[in-house]
């Protein structure tokens, strides 16, 4: 499933190419923090991958928290208008994939 929830993670990443593009133009430190947690989320389940013990589900558990953090980014773009529903919601789609995933991985 690891290789699974990465794969679904990266693909977030492409989807939030083109609005991060749009973001940096109105709020360049807002597009930065995103960047920044869409990227701790790969590298943690990454990481967590290679762990074993209590090691493993605290990476994803840090994982699951980026995740969040960029969803929450993302509206907080949206309600100040920096850009358009419509735009984040395939990022949106995939966070909540990579959410369930690591959630069935940590429970």
């Amino acid at each position: 499933m690891a290789l699974e929830v990465l794969e679904v993670a990266l693909e977030m990443i492409a989807a939030l190419r083109g609005p991060l593009a749009r973001l940096r133009q109105a709020d360049r430190d807002l597009a930065d923090q995103v960047r920044r947690a869409a990227t701790s989320v790969v590298l943690n389940i990454a990481e967590g991958a290679g762990r074993v013990g209590k090691d493993r589900p605290h990476h994803y558990r840090v994982a699951a928290g980026s995740n969040l953090e960029v969803a929450g980014a993302l509206r907080a773009a949206v309600a100040w208008g920096d850009l358009e529903a419509a735009e984040v919601q395939p990022a949106l789609e995939f966070g909540r994939r990579v959410g369930a995933m690591l959630w069935r991985m940590t429970n």
